[in-house]
């Protein structure tokens, strides 16, 4: 299932929450809507099916149906863009976090802005 990111509101506990709305076919959204139950919701203009979560996933995102019934997002590029930024670090590391969020996002990793206080170098103000 495709999910498209719609809003986002404060709860009454004061964590955000963010809005998708779902589509898929018949059978998934089916399935969707059972593994749901009384947490079901659709958008009351439209009638689509709304996925909540207290956790951004991008502007666009895939949902996944687990082994045990839970609907999930499918977080695995962010997954494997942290591992390759982890495992080489340094200004290896900086670049293809940099390349990867860009991919990810749909922006152009050439006008991510630097962190404060690293400069083209990456060795920080000195």
């Amino acid at each position: 299932m495709k999910v498209k990111y719609l809003s986002s509101y404060r709860s009454t506990k004061g964590n955000t929450v963010f809005r998708y709305a779902v589509t898929g076919s018949k059978e998934q959204i089916d399935a969707y809507k059972a593994a749901q139950g009384d947490n079901y919701r659709e958008d009351e203009a439209t009638g689509q099916p709304i996925w909540f979560t207290t956790r951004f996933i991008g502007n666009t995102g895939t949902l996944i149906h687990t082994t045990n019934g839970k609907i999930v997002p499918d977080m695995s590029a962010y997954e494997q863009a942290a591992s390759l930024a982890k495992q080489f670090g340094g200004d290896l590391g900086v670049e293809l976090a940099k390349q990867a969020a860009a991919q990810l996002l749909g922006g152009n990793p050439n006008t991510v802005a630097n962190p404060v206080g690293v400069n083209a170098g990456g060795l920080g103000d000195m």
